[in-house]
């Protein structure tokens, strides 16, 4: 009974989330090569971001596209993508969270939606009862959309990432399948 990913299409405010398809090469490029965009993120999202790059990503040789890693398309054109990579053994009931989008969309509570639709929809064809991301400290904007998603701050691995400019905290946030958001 395997899920068909192909058929995916969560239409929500202002935004589809879809399967990568080879037509979104273009729009890739234009939107990923940003430094702004890649420097809250990890270093397999490199900087600049190539047409070698843009291929390889959606010939499934970065990220795995036969999971559930969508595009976010706005105004017809994909401007960012959603995963959530799943544990295996005995963490197979979590996965963890990732995903960007670009920068002419940033503040606009775009990205807050697209969590918010693509949570329920992930645990439910993964099984999962455990989501969790990890946010490094140089990214609030990132940290604000898991909070007003119901996810919870578990902790910060102090000086965890090396980037550029230096070590940077992680900060670790999870959400817990029926667990009622907190009030705040």
């Amino acid at each position: 009974m395997g899920m068909r990913w192909d058929d995916v299409r969560i239409e929500g405010d202002g935004f589809v989330l879809r399967r990568w398809r080879d037509g979104d090469l273009e729009a890739l490029l234009r939107h990923a090569d940003d430094p702004l965009v890649v420097r809250g993120l990890s270093d397999r999202f490199p900087n600049p971001y190539t047409r070698a790059d843009g291929e390889a990503f959606l010939a499934g040789k970065v990220v795995d596209l036969s999971g559930p890693v969508l595009a976010i398309e706005i105004d017809g054109e994909a401007c960012g993508s959603i995963d959530a990579r799943q544990g295996t053994g005995e963490r197979a009931h979590s996965a963890e969270l990732g995903y960007w989008l670009a920068r002419v969309h940033w503040n606009r509570g775009i990205m807050r939606r697209v969590v918010a639709a693509y949570v329920p929809w992930v645990m439910d064809v993964l099984g999962l009862t455990r989501l969790q991301a990890n946010v490094l400290d140089l990214n609030p904007a990132s940290a604000r959309v898991l909070v007003c998603n119901g996810f919870v701050e578990e902790g910060r691995l102090r000086g965890a990432i090396r980037k550029a400019d230096g070590l940077h905290d992680l900060r670790l946030f999870g959400l817990l399948r029926g667990e009622p958001p907190e009030s705040g």
